[in-house]
């Protein structure tokens, strides 16, 4: 097998960073399957695509031939079957498998494969014999076409030639139709004489083109009969007719007149369609037998097939009539009777994904849109209808659709585009195709919070594990991407792990207490969740939670003066104390705040109708005066108390006793004593600050005499 002839052609015509490049490769008929026409991935590389090793080379969007060849996903062509050129394409000039393939950065090729002919079919007739009757008076140069031969391969290796066996009284002369097929017409070289031979019987050869030929073989059988003096004769050769392809039924093509003078019988002349007519054009068209007026009888159209060649026979129905014959060439004019046909080539032909990343003049499809008519009448443009983000570029064969905007799936998910193409006939036709876009996601929105800050207030000795709050973030993004999950993140709170103080439920957001808290050591802490989303790379925010432990009344007020001994205090006070005496003072702490450490004082037993005490500071003075029969001990039981609620409270034991050894004026004495310090303090006081001046003002006098002085 000969080396596959490889034609590299490289068109760079793209948008910004878009490249089309047209790859052209040829590949014989009969080859086997799995036969390795090109490395298309390498091809494409050396043309300057970027390819990812990583992934499939290219993603075929459009195929002729499926079934005939593929790319693999390392980027080799190859075929899938046995290819027959003769039932592919028949007896076109070119045979041609054509893909449009699209590589992972979008860029595309266009791969166009010329599949060449094997001279693998010999020429065949359409019969084992040819009949014919010819005039022992047929002059030398008579002509009769006689059926033609049949190959299916194109160009030479069809039928080229005909010979004649043996070669004595007839011989051949070769014609070539329009359409390029041949045939042979029997030419009489000598006269003939029926009472000396009445039959003859001959070998045709059809031969092709190929080296060497192959060939087929008919019988031809002539037989000579008496002569008819005139025979029909047509006023031309040949005849040449226009036809539009929307012509009616009936609608005559061309009238034919082929004249005899003979009377009679071998006058009168009957029309027909030589034998070697091919069935398609005697369904279209028809003749008269005895007129020779052809007429349209059937649906004539232009795309599939714009000339035919009919081969017209006039025989007059005399004895050992020689028939006359004429070509009449029927050339089909095109209507604008084909509306475009638009084929949209994705993966999947009614619903296109992109991405919502997708940058400008990304291609997400391409279009081939074909009109069987010819010229202008099938000359087709397109545009994409609305305002869409999205834009229809043309090229040669097909067009693509790029991404022309910003592509946000949150603000909207699909697009639902149309396609108009419309030819350039008079009147115009026009198509649309509809097909939608889906936007894919892609992970391009952060968590975002229902607020920007969270706080909470719990009281203190809380049980641990206690719910406190949740929080919630919400991701617009779809599947992974959009699913949120909650962590803490890393902290301190006095200088411990900010873990051992709370938990988050990863999944809900739910917060939860890990320890009971203490109002009195800590009044609030802040720390922060983080939502990360499930994308890749994951996205995330974070959010302040403040947790403020409100003060319970959890702490007894402590009595701390006067001092205690085993929850008792002895004071002493003079016999002859007044009304108004102050006794002691009751002080109490409470750890607690607010209401809860605000203590209150009472005498809740004991002697209290000769004492009383100041709620607020605790003093503790006598109500009335002792005498000299009063008992020297009185008892009392103070309660400092909170104003919690419920509140707590502690008391104690005041043992009060009477001395006969101070009296009232050493205790008035003792009294005036620190009022008289006082008095002293300040007297001292202001005999400074009167100094202070007077050695100012003397000293400013002094300056103002003698400026040398410093006075300080």
């Amino acid at each position: 097998m000969d080396a596959f002839h490889i034609l590299l052609l490289l068109a760079v015509s793209w948008t910004r960073t878009r490249a089309l490049i047209n790859l052209k490769y040829t590949v014989e008929e009969e080859q086997r399957a799995g036969t390795q026409i090109a490395n298309v991935a390498k091809d494409a590389k050396d043309a300057g695509f970027v390819l990812d090793p990583r992934q499939p080379a290219f993603r075929v969007v459009s195929n002729s031939a499926p079934h005939l060849v593929d790319i693999n996903p390392s980027g080799v062509l190859v075929t899938k079957q046995k290819i027959d050129r003769d039932l592919l394409c028949r007896q076109m000039p070119k045979c041609v498998i054509s893909l449009e393939v699209m590589s992972n950065s979008m860029e595309i090729c266009v791969i166009k494969i010329e599949i060449k002919d094997l001279n693998d079919n010999a020429p065949s007739f359409p019969t084992d014999q040819i009949d014919l009757e010819i005039s022992e008076t047929a002059s030398p140069g008579t002509r009769i076409p006689l059926e033609s031969a049949y190959d299916p391969d194109s160009g030479n290796f069809g039928v080229q030639s005909y010979e004649i066996t043996p070669n004595d009284l007839f011989g051949l002369e070769i014609k070539t139709r329009g359409d390029g097929s041949r045939f042979a017409e029997l030419v009489v070289e000598k006269n003939l004489d029926r009472e000396t031979q009445s039959h003859y019987k001959y070998i045709i050869t059809a031969l092709d083109g190929g080296d060497p030929s192959n060939f087929g073989t008919v019988e031809l059988n002539i037989k000579v009969i008496d002569s008819n003096d005139n025979n029909p004769v047509f006023e031309e050769p040949s005849y040449t007719v226009n036809v539009p392809e929307n012509a009616p039924l009936n609608a005559v093509v061309i009238d034919l007149n082929a004249t005899d003078p003979d009377e009679g019988t071998n006058g009168e002349i009957v029309y027909s369609f030589n034998s070697y007519v091919s069935n398609k054009t005697r369904e279209l068209f028809k003749i008269d037998p005895k007129t020779g007026v052809i007429t349209v009888s059937g649906a004539i159209d232009y795309e599939e097939g714009h000339v035919y060649e009919i081969d017209v026979q006039a025989k007059d129905l005399g004895p050992n009539s020689i028939p006359a014959h004429c070509k009449v060439t029927v050339n089909v004019l095109d209507v604008n009777d084909n509306v475009p046909v638009i084929n949209l080539l994705s993966v999947n032909s009614e619903v296109v994904e992109v991405s919502e990343n997708a940058t400008p003049d990304y291609v997400i499809a391409l279009v081939r849109v074909s009109d069987r008519d010819s010229g202008i009448n099938g000359r087709v443009m397109c545009k994409l209808l609305g305002n869409v983000p999205f834009r229809l570029q043309e090229y040669e064969s097909f067009s693509t659709i790029l991404v022309h905007g910003k592509l946000d799936r949150e603000q909207r998910d699909q697009y639902n585009l149309t396609i108009q193409a419309k030819d350039g006939g008079n009147p115009s036709l026009q198509s649309t195709k509809s097909f939608t876009v889906r936007i894919t996601d892609e992970n391009d929105n952060h968590p975002h919070f229902s607020k920007t800050f969270y706080q909470v207030i719990v009281s203190e000795n809380n049980t641990p594990g206690a719910y406190l709050l949740s929080v919630s973030a919400r991701d617009p993004d779809l599947g992974l991407n959009g699913s949120v999950s909650y962590q803490l993140v890393p902290s301190q709170v006095r200088d411990m792990p900010v873990f051992t103080y709370v938990s988050i439920n990863p999944t809900t957001g739910d917060i939860y207490a890990l320890r009971s808290f203490n109002h009195e050591q800590t009044k609030a802490f802040e720390f922060k969740i983080s939502a990360k989303d499930g994308g890749t790379p994951p996205l995330q925010s974070n959010v302040t939670v403040r947790v403020i432990v409100v003060d319970v009344n959890d702490n007894t007020p402590v009595i701390t003066a006067p001092s205690l001994v085993n929850g008792t205090s002895e004071v002493y006070i003079p016999r002859n104390a007044g009304m108004g005496y102050l006794v002691t003072v009751v002080k109490a702490d409470d750890y607690d705040e607010g209401e809860n450490g605000r203590i209150s004082y009472e005498i809740t037993e004991g002697d209290r109708g000769f004492f009383e005490i100041d709620q607020i500071n605790g003093e503790i003075r006598t109500t009335r005066t002792f005498g000299e029969n009063s008992k020297t001990t009185y008892e009392l039981i103070v309660a400092a108390q909170d104003h919690g609620k419920p509140s707590l409270s502690a008391s104690a034991l005041i043992l009060i006793y009477l001395s006969p050894a101070l009296d009232a004026q050493e205790s008035i004495g003792s009294v005036n004593l620190s009022l008289i310090f006082i008095i002293a303090l300040g007297s001292i006081a202001a005999i400074l600050f009167v100094t202070m001046i007077f050695v100012a003002v003397k000293c400013k006098r002094d300056n103002k005499e003698i400026r040398t002085y410093n006075c300080r």
